[in-house]
């Protein structure tokens, strides 16, 4: 069997099952688990496929992303208030990160020119920034996904492992109280959760839209967030709501 054949089988069998395990599959493609192993993390990083612990799940049944442009302009202008209330959190010499989302483009777009550490996975934000000398940009790397303009996958993620910052702002697909945040991609998921825990305060910028929703992965428990920013529209009872798990809540 060549190797792109093991690697088209891999994905069949894991698509199928929704999970398997490297001793199962070392012994139907008839090769060592170490070379399973290897296998995986080639086809992990091309997207097809996520790790797990003894193995492989599917990532077939994810939501794809919504391109950029669109997401651009959904609710431009509560993302626009929210954008520039989260601005006013940011202090000069402050290291933040910045998300790959919309709403943290518009940050970009709307930021002083004062002394900053900037650390995000979105060419999009580091082409907004790149025209402020007194920022310096830092950019992760890692696998392009081109419908969201952002650094994705195992590089993306182990990159941030050198950093720790003061700040980090990042958005989502959906906000439950009891579910916490979500994202509709896993290789989103997993880098903003990695982003989530590198931060001393850690703020959500979300629009009303996004509350009350269960995207397909797992981000964070909203025990990880420390301030949410959002639009009006936000009923009053999922306020108190969220002001009883003691996070700050702003709206705009």
């Amino acid at each position: 069997m060549l190797v792109h054949e093991r690697y088209d089988k891999i994905v069949l069998l894991v698509n199928e099952r929704g999970s398997i395990r490297v001793t199962e599959l070392s012994e139907l493609c008839q090769v060592t688990e170490e070379t399973i192993r290897r296998d995986l993390d080639r086809l992990e990083q091309a997207g097809r496929l996520r790790r797990s612990h003894g193995g492989a799940v599917s990532v077939k049944d994810q939501q794809p992303e919504i391109p950029y442009f669109e997401r651009e302009i959904a609710q431009a202008e509560e993302k626009k208030r929210i954008a520039e209330e989260a601005i006013k959190l940011i202090l000069p010499k402050d290291r933040i990160l910045l998300d790959a989302s919309s709403t943290a483009w518009y940050m970009a777009a709307s930021m002083p020119d004062i002394p900053l550490t900037v650390l995000t996975n979105s060419i999009k934000v580091a082409m907004e920034l790149s025209g402020k000398e007194k920022i310096e940009v830092i950019s992760t790397g890692g696998i392009l996904a081109s419908r969201s303009l952002s650094y994705v996958g195992p590089l993306a993620e182990r990159s941030l492992d050198a950093y720790h910052v003061d700040k980090a702002f990042f958005s989502c697909k959906g906000v439950h109280l009891e579910r916490g945040v979500s994202e509709s991609n896993e290789l989103q998921a997993r880098i903003k959760h990695k982003m989530v825990g590198m931060a001393d305060q850690v703020i959500l910028l979300a629009d009303s839209s996004k509350f009350g929703v269960q995207a397909f992965t797992h981000v964070a428990d909203l025990s990880d967030v420390d301030a949410i920013i959002t639009d009006r529209r936000l009923s009053q009872e999922l306020l108190m709501q969220l002001k009883d798990k003691q996070i700050t809540v702003t709206t705009v």
